[in-house]
């Protein structure tokens, strides 16, 4: 056992248990010396003797007993609790408390106070000895039935059932025993529970209860979870999302704008071209000057060419800057610009293709008047 017990004087609560136990001893011997009518022979109180041993080695682990040990370490306990506490605070909105678990705590700091192997088997262990001790005193008394006397053999048998008789207080002595030691253990159980009780309701205050501690879990649960709503409602703020339409809108509108005046130059491009190329057309046709129409001829296809090439250039970047700009939009939008992009590009191929038949019909053409000057 721990040295903090060696010098605790707890001998009144030895003495309140082995009180009755010692008074019925002194009853068997004032019985044995014949002061009080009990016809106790030698080996009976012997083993009554024996039993009482047993049970004073047991004294020391009873919870009646215990109590006194506990409570004469007080003031260090106290030392102890306090350097726990400081150990295990936490502080919580400002407030520092201990979340030490003093019932445990309590239940490790006295686990050497007593063995409770001892008190496990105690309350059965002295019925027992009770009954082993009363087969041994009936051995003992056992007489001699060997005798051929009728008188000597009544003898015997009134010493035998007179040996019976009195080896039946080793029993009595054992259940007495027992329930002795139930009961101030009961006791002493009852007295260390009021004990840590008091303990507990003095340090209350610097401790944190479960019920606390459960509140303070939840609302840290809220806490995280009012957060997380929060950063889902910034992440998907709708105006955030009305703000990123607008900007794509107004960039699709641009675009649009822009593509029209490209389309609107391109289409006054290509009527010049045409007026030249009649006007080409119509001093061939009147054979003013063939050179100067061969020579009109070139320099119209020349523009026609440059407007092709300028009609695809900005086929091509209206196609990127749409890609661009479009590809973070909404599944509407998308759609509708891909079928503007679907039908510009069919008009790209169809002006492309009358394009090269203008090309092959002035080439012809060309061919056509070399021939003709090359006859003259």
């Amino acid at each position: 056992m721990d040295t903090k017990y060696s010098n605790t004087n707890c001998i009144a609560n030895f003495i309140v248990i082995a009180t009755i136990p010692f008074l019925f001893f002194i009853a068997m011997i004032l019985g044995y010396i014949g002061i009080i009518p009990l016809n106790v022979p030698i080996h009976s109180l012997a083993v009554i003797g024996f039993i009482l041993f047993i049970f004073l080695l047991f004294i020391k682990h009873n919870a009646n007993y215990s109590i006194c040990k506990m409570r004469s370490v007080r003031m260090r306990l106290a030392s102890d609790i306090e350097d726990e506490l400081n150990h295990t605070n936490l502080t919580i909105e400002g407030q520092t408390k201990s979340v030490l678990d003093l019932q445990s705590f309590l239940n490790h700091y006295f686990n050497d106070v007593r063995n409770d192997n001892f008190v496990s088997v105690a309350s059965s262990i002295f019925p027992m000895l009770g009954i082993l001790g009363t087969f041994i005193a009936i051995a003992l008394s056992m007489p001699d039935f060997s005798v051929e006397d009728t008188q000597a053999l009544d003898h015997e048998i009134s010493m035998l059932l007179n040996g019976v008789g009195s080896a039946f207080f080793a029993s009595i002595y054992g259940i007495l025993l027992s329930l002795i030691w139930t009961y101030f253990e009961k006791r002493g159980l009852s007295k260390i529970e009021r004990y840590f009780h008091e303990i507990q309701q003095e340090y209350k205050p610097l401790i944190w209860s479960k019920e606390e501690l459960t509140i303070y879990k939840y609302t840290q649960y809220d806490i995280k979870e009012n957060r997380f709503i929060a950063a889902l409602k910034e992440t998907f703020n709708l105006d955030f999302i009305k703000e990123l339409n607008k900007h794509h809108l107004n960039s699709y509108e641009h675009i649009i704008t822009q593509t029209r005046d490209d389309f609107t130059q391109l289409s006054q491009n290509l009527a010049e071209v045409s007026q030249e190329l009649r006007k080409t057309l119509k001093e061939m046709d009147t054979s003013t000057s063939a050179l100067e129409a061969q020579n009109n001829i070139e320099k119209t296809l020349k523009e026609f060419t440059d407007a092709t090439q300028s009609l695809e250039k900005t086929t091509k970047l209206f196609s990127t800057q749409l890609d661009n700009s479009l590809n973070r939009t909404f599944d509407k939008i998308d759609t509708e610009i891909g079928d503007i992009v679907i039908k510009l590009a069919d008009f790209a191929t169809h002006v492309s293709l009358e394009s090269r038949e203008v090309q092959d019909s002035i080439a012809k053409y060309h061919n056509m008047v070399a021939n003709h000057i090359k006859i003259k």
